[in-house]
């Protein structure tokens, strides 16, 4: 028997004589999961919730994958003392992809009154999601957390709550759901970072290279790479690296708020940051003046794409995307000053499209900006890898906490960052040229 099978054998037994005393238990309920169950020490977590909940269980069937690519089977009875008891805990297991046995649809129920779901909805995770409809099981479209799942033509949709109208056909409880939470990363030679949790005790260059050969991979595959950036990109001088990435086909969009499109367009025209020189530090006279000065030229000339037709914004991240016919799209906020023209107020608009950008992207590279980070960690799927830099090793930590497994930590300068990825990419103006000519 393989040393992992052992060890897992091992734990079962230990678990076990943790629960419950013997003797049957009143409610009972036969559950299975598939996948890399031990990588991804779902077993483990399985195991626990059933005693947490003062039940017990009994493993029925236990099969290991025999290779790497191989999934495990497990088959587990388990009981509860009491109803809420088993209603909990089967809750609990859903979300690490330990489903109960059954051969029935999911339960539906209509909404009867829009933006309103009933009572008893189930609220979805990031993981992949398939959904029991007329005798078969479909995946779930449009897959995100904190949504529901609406039924329609026996297809299965992840759909928020304000995005629900009468007649909706939606899933509640948990029968005839099943979530396949993503395996851990068994190529720990390339990723191993993303096992360590965050830390700034890493080299950065090292982290530089994994995150480089994963936006390689991302752009190989035909996905895209999406950029959220803060304006600590023009703060730490971050911007002419992300100019060259865009100009050399890395980044499919940037998402952002009013902030970064002020400071860029401030720093492109007027050489300052909220008035600070970005080549000496210091304070230009007047220069708190200078990031309302970038917003009027920009409204002077009718936005920012007319900005760059008319020489006004002649560099910087979003020149680079117009130029580059890189889609980028600015979210409000109440604090902001102007806005720029192209800054979307409208939250629940900013919300969608941002979403819309989203889709099919392969890689997030989120930049020195907490509240947008935690933003698109829900918005996606738990298949798409983020990565997230930033020199406070808190932000990392709240996106992770948010459910976003994926999260692919690196706690440094986002200036340094950025620099050093534009080098490991090759991506200077020769490589560029190509993709901004294709734009025009």
């Amino acid at each position: 028997m393989p040393p992992a099978a052992s060890r897992d054998l091992d734990f079962m037994n230990d678990a076990q004589q943790r629960s419950t005393p013997a003797g049957p238990l009143p409610y009972q309920e036969v559950v299975e999961a598939q996948g890399h169950l031990i990588d991804s020490q779902i077993l483990e977590v399985v195991f626990d919730e059933v005693v947490q909940f003062g039940g017990r269980f009994e493993v029925e069937e236990f099969r290991i994958g025999r290779t790497n690519d191989d999934p495990s089977y497990l088959r587990l009875r388990v009981e509860t003392p009491s109803e809420i008891a088993m209603e909990r805990l089967l809750q609990n297991l859903n979300t690490v992809g330990c489903y109960p046995v059954t051969t029935q649809d999911a339960a539906l129920r209509p909404v009867e009154k829009d933006r309103c779901a009933p009572e008893d909805f189930y609220s979805s995770t990031n993981h992949r999601t398939m959904v029991r409809v007329d005798g078969r099981w479909v995946t779930v479209e449009d897959q995100r957390m904190d949504a529901m799942l609406v039924v329609r033509e026996g297809r299965a949709y992840a759909r928020r709550l304000r995005d629900l109208r009468v007649g909706d056909q939606v899933v509640v409880g948990l029968r005839g759901v099943r979530v396949i939470p993503e395996a851990k990363d068994r190529d720990r030679s390339s990723f191993a970072f993303m096992s360590n949790g965050v830390s700034s005790e890493r080299q950065v260059e090292t982290a530089v290279r994994q995150a480089a050969a994963l936006m390689e991979q991302t752009r190989a595959a035909g996905k895209k790479v999406v950029l959220v950036a803060g304006p600590v990109v023009v703060h730490t001088g971050g911007v002419k690296a992300v100019s060259k990435l865009i100009r050399a086909g890395y980044v499919q969009a940037v998402l952002a708020g009013n902030a970064l499109g002020v400071h860029d367009i401030e720093a492109a025209m007027l050489g300052t940051s909220l008035g600070v020189r970005l080549s000496d530090g210091g304070l230009e006279e007047h220069g708190h003046r200078n990031h309302m000065r970038a917003i009027n030229r920009i409204y002077r000339s009718g936005g920012i794409k007319e900005a760059v037709e008319q020489g006004v914004l002649t560099k910087g991240v979003l020149y680079e995307c117009v130029r580059a016919g890189v889609p980028f799209v600015l979210a409000g906020s109440l604090r902001d000053d102007g806005p720029l023209p192209e800054t979307v107020t409208d939250m629940n608009r900013a919300q969608d499209l941002y979403a819309e950008q989203l889709r099919d992207a392969g890689l997030v590279l989120c930049l020195g900006s907490m509240l947008h980070s935690i933003a698109v960690g829900n918005m996606l799927p738990s298949w798409v890898k983020i990565i997230c830099v930033d020199i406070n090793p808190a932000v990392a930590t709240k996106v992770s906490d948010r459910g976003t497994g994926q999260l692919l930590p690196v706690v440094t300068d986002v200036g340094l960052f950025l620099e050093l990825m534009a080098r490991t990419l090759h991506a200077d103006e020769s490589e560029g040229a190509g993709p901004t000519e294709n734009a025009e």
